[in-house]
């Protein structure tokens, strides 16, 4: 029993105030932080529609919260003060966020450049694996991470200059 994954149950939850972030109920997230688990994998459910994605649970004037930006919202059809459910799951992602296949295939391809993107912080880790999730073509999705790629090798880390063309 000592290593089965956290999972809390299906709760309820609305929006925040200000509409981008969820107020989490210290009871749900309990067993999560107790573990040292502040990424979770995350289905949330609106009437017919279904989302499963990723996110940090973070503090902030002693009250736990986790974004929830307007794509989220929007997939789900979400206006504020609409009630819908959420379960959080242990990630065990390696980088908490799934991985396009496009950018999981070109880093295979090129051991320097993954070694180079395995010695950044998980959170530039995690920004440039967004950042390639975001395009929908998947040739462009390829051009992109061979960009970051070259990038690494010319000795750059910076996550804002690694997209951009020399």
């Amino acid at each position: 029993m000592e290593n089965q994954l956290l999972k809390s149950p299906v709760f309820k939850i609305t929006l925040t105030a200000n509409y981008y972030a969820l107020l989490l109920p210290e009871a749900i997230i309990g067993p999560f932080l107790a573990k040292n688990k502040k990424r979770v994998r995350a289905v949330a459910r609106y009437e017919n529609k279904e989302l499963e994605f990723f996110g940090a649970i973070q503090k902030r004037h002693g009250d736990h919260f986790m974004m929830f930006g307007k794509r989220y919202q929007k997939v789900l059809g979400l206006f504020p003060n609409d009630i819908f459910e959420l379960q959080f799951f242990e990630d065990t992602s390696k980088y908490g966020v799934e991985v396009p296949e496009e950018f999981e295939a070109v880093m295979l391809s090129d051991y320097d450049a993954f070694q180079l993107f395995e010695s950044l912080t998980p959170g530039k880790q995690r920004g440039l694996i967004y950042a390639i999730a975001r395009y929908k073509n998947s040739q462009i999705k390829i051009d992109k991470t061979l960009l970051i790629c070259e990038n690494l090798k010319r000795g750059i880390r910076n996550p804002m200059e690694l997209l951009k063309n020399a």
